[in-house]
């Protein structure tokens, strides 16, 4: 960030806290931005009701991107609505929607403490206190998402279920695919499969869309936010149960289904205790077989990013290769055997 954005960032923040005068005494790039931009942002304030100094996150859209996810003032406003429902989030203080400051929208919001790369907090059993606890509290947390019903007029953005949450994504994902040209057998079966085992509706609830292992913060005690807001939408609930257990986000430990950090039913219990909601087991696995799909898409929208010449990056090439592993696994999961078995 040069100079004069520095300058402009300075003159926002003074206006928006009131500010006699402000100096910006960090200000650095943060890691896991390949959607979104993070930077680390220590300010010293004087004058005004919040003299001393601050440690803030500055969030604005990065160069690369994916199809569906949400505007920060649309990110800003779930943040607001999650911290009023007892999520556990960063407090989101102010919200910029004037491109001339920094060239994007931005917002700025509390910069929490700890680790949330998912193979460090798979691996690393120091981090989130009593893992049993935690992977309840994971679940009990989720419900408190789901407690977020429509209508909410300051939540209109969002998209709606529709006649049925999976048929929308499934209709989303074969657009996807088209448009970038892609002939990939084993997505079109798992998306033909989904389209014939449609579970039954649930509720419609704001689902978070991207509640998993990577996206939550832990320091050595225990959670301290849950991030990345930019896809939620209404849908139903199960959905996001099956993302956080798909085994797509267990980051190398297959036998821990929750996550990668406990066990499916200690998640469930979490869950149920807290929303007085039955967790639908066979629902869930029809969603972790859309996890699977969802992501493979994802995955090869950022590696055509790199293949068509849009943005020249290693990260996004690698990303784009992991879908013929999630081929693979939508293959075996929706395989006639394993599904007869599991869910007879």
């Amino acid at each position: 960030m040069d100079d004069g954005a520095q300058q402009r960032l300075i003159a926002f923040i003074g206006q928006v806290a009131g500010a006699e005068s402000v100096e910006i005494l960090e200000l650095s790039s943060l890691s896991g931005g390949a959607i979104q931009e993070n930077w680390g942002l220590t300010v010293e304030l004087t004058g005004g009701p919040l003299v001393g100094q601050h440690r803030w996150v500055l969030r604005k859209d990065a160069a690369s991107g994916v199809a569906v996810s949400l505007s920060r003032r649309e990110e800003f406003a779930l943040l607001r609505a999650a911290e009023g429902a007892g999520v556990t989030v960063p407090t989101p203080l102010y919200l910029c929607e004037d491109s001339s400051v920094l060239g994007t929208p931005f917002y700025i919001m509390a910069r929490i403490d700890g680790a949330a790369l998912g193979p460090k907090v798979v691996k690393d059993l120091s981090l989130g206190g009593d893992r049993e606890a935690l992977t309840a509290l994971l679940g009990r947390e989720l419900a408190r998402i789901h407690s977020i019903v429509p209508p909410q007029p300051d939540l209109a953005f969002l998209e709606e279920a529709g006649e049925h949450p999976a048929l929308r994504d499934i209709a989303r994902y074969r657009a996807y695919l088209d448009e970038m040209g892609e002939l990939r057998p084993a997505l079109e079966w798992g998306l033909a499969w989904c389209t014939d085992h449609l579970p039954a509706q649930q509720e419609t609830v704001l689902v978070h869309q991207d509640f998993r292992t990577g996206n939550y913060m832990l320091d050595d005690s225990g959670l301290t936010g849950i991030l990345d807001w930019e896809f939620c939408a209404w849908g139903d609930p199960m959905s996001d149960l099956g993302w956080f257990c798909a085994q797509c986000w267990r980051f190398g430990r297959p036998d821990l289904e929750a996550g990668g950090i406990g066990k499916r039913e200690t998640f469930y219990q979490g869950y149920e205790e807290e929303s007085g909601r039955t967790v639908d087991r066979d629902a869930v696995a029809f969603w972790e077989v859309m996890a699977h799909l969802r992501w493979a898409v994802i995955a090869l929208q950022q590696g055509h990013r790199h293949i068509a010449g849009q943005q020249a990056s290693l990260e996004l090439a690698l990303t784009g290769r992991m879908a013929a592993q999630l081929e693979l696994a939508v293959l075996d999961m929706t395989s006639p055997e394993r599904w007869g078995t599991a869910h007879a």
